[in-house]
């Protein structure tokens, strides 16, 4: 068994971009000795819906931040999916970045989301999509990486599971009018690939947007196996990696798939 800690950061409007980061850092080796894989939310630094902070706020993968939560894992000897940071890249764009950190502080997972949100007023008027399908190994197996809004995309997740992912970990800033679709939508990327789904989501006010919570992990057989409220600090869970195997065994519906 892997054990998984989501932790619902929650950024509010009243706290400054600098003290929530302090904030944050400062609790990780807490949860991080709790665990075997801590999990954090999509652009907690900024606030996920906050596009003006994410702009302003960007940062090389060289920033203290990023070697601050290396060491966060490297300290802890766990894994840990630092959640994403809005990147400012070497060709001068920015993308919203998630950064997962094996146990000896590096870094080896990078995911740019591929699917901006907002429409023509949002995400990619200050961010780049991502175009690369990425799985990585993990104690949580082949590990597929995603971000919020891609969880609408059962495509990507296709892709990934053709890259023979066996869990999908997503970090999100889901509002909470549509928490509804996130629970709904997160089970169903589960079902229809037999994968395990651990998505992490945000707490919080900014922007004028609510985050919902409601950190899901999402067994192959589609069963909720951990659900976390709007106002949980975080989402405990347990990860049986043998199950994924065994139930794709048991019911091979990805074998009957076709090209149409």
């Amino acid at each position: 068994m892997v054990r998984v800690r989501l932790l619902q950061v929650e950024s509010n409007a009243s706290e400054s971009v600098e003290s929530r980061i302090k904030r944050v850092l400062e609790q990780l080796p807490e949860h991080a000795a709790a665990t075997d894989f801590l999990v954090l939310p999509e652009l907690w630094h900024v606030g996920a819906f906050d596009l003006a902070g994410a702009r302003d706020n960007a940062q090389p993968l060289s920033s203290s931040l990023i070697t601050e939560l290396a060491a966060v894992a490297a300290n802890a000897k766990i894994w840990l999916h630092g959640g994403s940071v809005a990147i400012r890249n070497e060709d001068g764009t920015t993308t919203n970045t998630s950064l997962v950190f094996n146990p000896a502080g590096e870094l080896v997972g990078q995911y740019q989301k591929q699917h901006l949100f907002g429409f023509a007023d949002g995400e990619r008027t200050v961010m780049t999509a991502g175009n690369d399908v990425v799985v990585i190994d993990t104690p949580l197996g082949r590990t597929g990486l995603a971000t919020c809004y891609d969880l609408r995309f059962p495509e990507l997740f296709r892709s990934l599971t053709d890259k023979s992912a066996q869990t999908f970990l997503i970090c999100a800033g889901w509002p909470t009018p549509r928490i509804s679709h996130w629970d709904i939508l997160a089970q169903a990327r589960a079902i229809e690939n037999q994968a395990y789904v651990v998505a992490c989501n945000g707490r919080g006010a900014h922007a004028g947007v609510v985050l919902g919570g409601h950190s899901i992990v999402v067994n192959p057989r589609g069963e909720i196996i951990a659900h976390a409220s709007e106002s949980d600090e975080y989402l405990d869970a347990e990860i049986d990696i043998d199950l994924v195997d065994q139930w794709r065994s048991a019911f091979p519906v990805l074998a009957d798939r076709r090209n149409l």
